[in-house]
């Protein structure tokens, strides 16, 4: 990482080509790069089933994205924005509460359902510790909050209904994530069962997805930039079918950057070269350089300039291959970030 800049992951994208509205699951495009062959293929996400070899062990998060975005007034009718970013104990969360200067620690604000929330400790950053009252538990969330779309997705009314559906993954079972696992979106319940089909064992961990995932990054030099915390597990199943894959020397493929943040993450901190199950944290920043433990092949969307998932998967697949392959999507129009087309990497 020494030396790196951020400047040397930057390329010029067309606005044009942010995709603002998600094609019908299944329907996009798939690039795939081959790293040995240093060759790019044009297809569609459909055919990323004929990419799997039997045996291989395929990795989905299965986090849930909540209506982590909230609207709060005071008496006078003023109004803040609230983005929940993690719960804690006894009513508590972490949010984004804007705008921040505007906020005194201690006032009560007002929620649409006729609940309060008070801002209690500014933590740096936009940040603060809020208690709600009574207590936000994840049921009501989804009747007062709103899916949190990214910015570049642009939604002057708010997200949509159809936002709430398809920001989210067929699989979603355990509600965390501030941000979609954007990988998982492409897959219906067709494209799974073709994975089974052809021979691949199907594996789900879970990794709260966090606002930080998608942030450009601020600094020059890559080796100044402080990676966000993101939560993380293995079931026994998922940690048993990583484990024996990984002994068996069998292909590890992760579907989405999350997955390989949760997997690398996890190999990386226990030391033994073998997943545990306990609940977990990892702040693992992957850059060119990085020796991969576990990940064999990645399927992932096209990501922001100078951001850290294109540091990612530069890692992966080499820089200039990655970059390479992003400046031929933008000349065929591939459409780029959360609802956009897929990339595959092998």
């Amino acid at each position: 990482m020494r030396g790196m800049r951020t400047a040397d992951f930057n390329f010029d994208l067309p606005e044009e080509l942010i995709a603002q509205r998600a094609l019908p699951r299944g329907e996009s495009r798939l690039l795939v790069l081959e790293r040995s062959e240093k060759r790019i293929r044009h297809l569609g996400v459909r055919e990323f089933p004929a990419w799997l070899r039997p045996g291989d062990l395929v990795l989905l998060n299965d986090t849930r994205v909540i209506a982590a975005r909230l609207e709060a007034r005071r008496s006078t009718g003023r109004r803040f924005e609230l983005l929940l970013l993690e719960q804690g104990v006894e009513g508590r969360w972490e949010c984004l509460l804007r705008p921040t200067a505007r906020v005194r620690a201690g006032e009560v604000l007002f929620l649409g359902d006729g609940g309060k929330v008070v801002p209690e400790r500014n933590l740096g950053e936009g940040r603060w510790e809020i208690l709600f009252d009574p207590p936000m538990a994840f049921d009501r969330l989804e009747g007062v909050g709103e899916t949190p779309l990214p910015q570049y997705i642009h939604r002057p009314e708010g997200a949509t209904p159809e936002d709430r559906e398809r920001y989210q993954t067929i699989y979603a079972a355990a509600p965390g994530a501030v941000a979609a696992p954007t990988a998982g979106l492409h897959f219906d319940g067709k494209l799974v069962e073709a994975v089974r089909a052809a021979g691949a064992e199907v594996a789900s961990l879970t990794l709260h997805v966090g606002i930080g995932t998608f942030r450009p990054v601020g600094v020059e030099k890559v080796a100044d930039h402080r990676m966000h915390q993101e939560r993380y597990v293995f079931s026994n199943e998922t940690a048993s079918a990583v484990n024996r894959a990984l002994k068996e020397g069998r292909r590890i493929v992760c579907v989405g950057t999350t997955s390989v943040r949760a997997l690398e993450g996890e190999l990386a901190s226990a030391g033994s070269g073998l997943v545990r199950t306990e609940w977990g944290s990892t702040d693992i920043f992957i850059t060119p350089g990085f020796r991969f433990r576990g990940t064999g092949a990645m399927l992932t969307n096209f990501h922001l300039p100078k951001s850290t998932l294109l540091m990612m998967i530069s890692a992966f697949a080499g820089r200039e291959k990655v970059l390479d392959a992003y400046a031929e999507a933008i000349r065929l129009g591939y459409r780029f970030f959360s609802y956009g087309d897929a990339m595959l990497i092998v």
